[in-house]
């Protein structure tokens, strides 16, 4: 049976009663493509009145709804922070670790500090401050939503402007995940520097 979940304030305001003051949401976006960056995002709602109409996990929304509920965000956060880490270190450290480390430049290079931090997913990053992982944490906290949503739409604008560079990836209609017309202009042109080999052993096999 599939769950539904609405976001909500609850796992902030434990955080929050359990006598910590700056709580914030962290997300990822991209593990899954075969080519360019992992961004993560960290985001401090304000407690005071941290609802946002439609806010929810980015999954769920539209691309113009995501890109609405960016500038929401980023204009009612108490602060935020939008990080990467690149192809080169997806390949070095593999995409578990690359991911960790986009999450932690997150959460370390807020403009305000926060001193916890609410994860999505069931493993932790290392970080200086307290945290806990949140199993589908996009579709249950806000904080973690809106992380959810800079992540993904900060995520989409760096691949389509790619497109320009490597227009016969056509990067702006699959933002780099592995959908047919993107794995067979691979197999034509070849990868690319933004391409992810270690993802794509299986589609090139020894070429």
């Amino acid at each position: 049976m599939k769950e539904n979940f609405t976001p909500d304030y609850s796992y902030e305001t434990a955080a929050l009663n359990s006598g910590f003051s700056l709580v914030c949401g962290v997300d990822e976006a991209g593990r899954g493509p075969l080519a360019g960056p992992v961004f993560a995002a960290a985001v401090i709602l304000p407690k005071e009145c941290p609802e946002i109409e439609g806010l929810n996990d980015s999954k769920k929304l539209s691309e113009k709804k995501r890109e609405a509920l960016f500038d929401i965000i980023i204009e009612k956060a108490v602060a935020y922070k939008i990080a990467s880490a690149s192809v080169e270190e997806i390949e070095e450290y593999n995409i578990l670790n690359a991911t960790f480390l986009a999450m932690k430049r997150a959460v370390e290079g807020l403009p305000v500090a926060a001193d916890y931090a609410i994860i999505d997913g069931n493993r932790l990053p290392e970080l200086n401050i307290a945290c806990s992982p949140l199993i589908k944490g996009d579709a249950k906290s806000l904080s973690v939503a809106a992380a959810s949503i800079l992540a993904k739409v900060a995520r989409d604008r760096y691949i389509t402007e790619l497109d320009d560079k490597y227009p016969e990836y056509n990067f702006k209609k699959h933002k780099g995940y592995g959908t047919k017309v993107h794995t067979d202009a691979i197999l034509k042109y070849g990868p690319c520097e933004i391409h992810r080999m270690s993802f794509l052993k299986k589609l090139l096999g020894d070429k």
